[in-house]
């Protein structure tokens, strides 16, 4: 009998001093992407969260809330945060609102309540809000990163405090207590986290809705692409010597497409080679022709030549002979004549 009073006792106990504040909602879901668990199991659209709650999400998961005085919270990819303290007062506001993020990526909107009401705890330090909207980020080793998005903030860990107050502006801090002095968030932010997926958000890895999505205009990493921590020198160039024509620019091509180009690119080539090849050997043809016909030119001349001046030869003895034929017979005329006169 003692037995079931006590049995009975425990349960009755269980049942009052169950954490009935644990299971006070706090705000709701407005938008899930693939998987977001809380400690019910699954989180969908609509359905509310609570108080000390920890709320988790896959490695593509994406959940957006808001809290009941308008705070927004979006917890990006492979996160885990706890909604540790809420104070709630008749004014629609909260005296004391506190989330522990223990890894993963954030983006927070500030509410109704006053500024000292917020508070974020990381490994590395804690996030001070005033009336702010900002991203978070916490690595596995406990490294924080925060950048401002509008309004102020402040983080304060073992290393000091410093003060956000320009817009994307961005602190990173490390559990042991090294921070960095607020510098424009760029692509050497994801470097030194050592992490190229660490502000989603920014980078467009992942994409928000409403007031969440806004938010972040003007600090995207796309806009900050090209700027680096410090500001490189300018290297004065040699004024070129000839212009360059504009090449034109073709549009990208399919890589079918760019496979029949390489193959009529080669196939003009080849046919380039032989048509200069096919001008080569005629080039040598007609160079031998030229020749061919010189020295018979100058053959044919040697002959006439030397057929000339045998008939000039054979003309000259020609004469000579005559002239001297006339000459004896002039000479016999003569012995003739004179012997004729003797006999007479």
């Amino acid at each position: 009998m003692f037995c079931l009073r006590g049995a009975a006792l425990i349960a009755l106990c269980a049942v009052t001093f169950s954490p009935t504040i644990a299971a006070e909602p706090v705000g709701q879901a407005v938008e899930i992407r693939t998987a977001v668990s809380g400690a019910r199991g699954a989180i969908a659209v609509k359905d509310p969260v609570y108080r000390d709650e920890r709320i988790s999400t896959s490695k593509s998961g994406l959940g957006q809330f808001v809290f009941q005085d308008g705070t927004k919270l979006a917890v990006g990819w492979g996160s885990s945060v706890v909604i540790d303290k809420f104070v709630y007062d008749d004014a629609k506001s909260v005296k004391k609102l506190t989330i522990m993020a223990a890894k993963g990526t954030f983006r927070w909107i500030s509410g109704k309540s006053g500024h000292s009401a917020y508070q974020i705890v990381t490994p590395a330090g804690t996030i001070g809000v005033r009336g702010t909207a900002f991203d978070f980020y916490v690595g596995r080793d406990g490294t924080t990163a925060v950048v401002l998005l509008s309004g102020a903030a402040s983080f304060c860990g073992a290393g000091g405090c410093r003060q956000l107050t320009q817009r994307c502006d961005c602190v990173v801090a490390k559990p042991g207590g090294g921070i960095s002095d607020p510098r424009r968030v760029s692509r050497n932010t994801l470097k030194s986290l050592g992490n190229a997926k660490a502000l989603p958000f920014l980078s467009g890895g992942q994409r928000l809705s409403g007031a969440l999505g806004w938010a972040g205009g003007g600090c995207s990493l796309a806009a900050a692409i090209n700027e680096d921590v410090e500001p490189k020198p300018k290297t004065v160039q040699p004024p070129a010597v000839e212009q360059e024509k504009p090449r034109q620019q073709k549009p990208p091509l399919i890589p079918g497409t760019q496979r029949q180009e390489q193959r009529q690119r080669q196939e003009q080539n080849g046919q380039g080679q032989r048509q200069s090849q096919e001008q080569r050997q005629r080039q040598e043809q007609g160079q031998g022709g030229e020749k061919q016909s010189q020295s018979q030119s100058q053959r044919q001349e040697q002959a006439q030549g030397q057929g000339g001046q045998q008939q000039s030869q054979s003309q000259s003895q020609r004469q000579e002979q005559s002239q001297q034929g006339g000459g004896t017979q002039r000479q016999e005329q003569s012995q003739s004549q004179s012997q004729s006169q003797s006999q007479n």
